[in-house]
């Protein structure tokens, strides 16, 4: 039995603080929204929840907002008046968590493709485990991932295996979104120096944190495709992630990181 599963099993009833916060950013995710954070808020650990919204003109923000009268100080709202790119949503989302107390800052889609019943696995990797960085992952113990047409299954794996070969990162999922940082790693990351704005942030993050010798745990979850709303994924942001990954490596060589 892993240390992980020894350390669940000698504490069957965990009592957990209000010390982490899910960022969930969202561009016409009106079909989802409401769903997803009712489900967050549901979990047996709380969790607060901050929507990055761009301006969604589906009205993705407006009912945020709503769900804020019933949620109070759990449920926060940063509206951003364009479309930047998901890089920058997740940035400016770090930077008002790190205003905060929070200890334990979440990367989360708004789709159900990453299950809130997996948010706490993620946290225990970095409460109980003392991981540094937690990565829900899709391909640490095989192929998970439900849903998607095998083209994209291989277009994904493979990326995440080049990143790996290129970087030399000790991850199997490079391109994963669903992640739970300490503060300290964020606070450590200059983020105003992180480049990226698409597919190729998560990337980034992830080689930010290895680079600095943080402690960085893949924790196996299964990534079910988005039933409700469309993908944001385009070959543009495709395209950022395989050349931007050699750039990146290629600073990091010449100590430009």
């Amino acid at each position: 039995m892993s240390t992980y599963y020894r350390a669940l099993w000698a504490q069957p009833k965990l009592v957990y603080m209000q010390d982490a916060i899910v960022i969930i950013p969202t561009f016409n995710e009106i079909e989802n929204i409401e769903a997803i954070v009712r489900a967050v808020f549901a979990q047996e650990k709380k969790f607060h929840i901050l929507v990055v919204d761009d301006n969604s003109p589906d009205g993705t923000g407006r009912k945020v907002k709503s769900l804020q009268e019933e949620f109070g100080n759990e449920l926060f709202l940063l509206e951003r008046k364009h479309k930047t790119g998901l890089g920058t949503a997740y940035i400016e989302g770090f930077q008002y968590c790190l205003k905060k107390e929070y200890q334990y800052i979440f990367e989360m889609d708004a789709d159900f493709s990453h299950d809130p019943k997996d948010l706490i696995k993620l946290y225990n990797a970095c409460h109980i485990e003392e991981a540094d960085v937690s990565i829900g992952s899709r391909y640490v113990d095989g192929v998970n991932v439900v849903n998607w047409p095998m083209s994209r299954v291989l277009m994904s794996y493979g990326a995440s295996k080049y990143v790996r070969f290129i970087t030399r990162m000790p991850i199997c999922d490079t391109t994963a979104g669903f992640v739970c940082y300490k503060r300290i790693v964020l606070e450590t990351i200059n983020l105003n120096k992180v480049k990226f704005v698409g597919y190729a942030f998560q990337i980034e993050m992830k080689f930010k944190a290895y680079l600095k010798k943080f402690k960085i745990e893949e924790v196996p979850v299964i990534f079910t495709d988005r039933k409700r709303g469309k993908s944001k994924l385009s070959g543009g942001i495709i395209s950022e992630a395989i050349f931007g990954v050699l750039t990146m490596k290629f600073k990091s060589l010449i100590g430009k990181e």
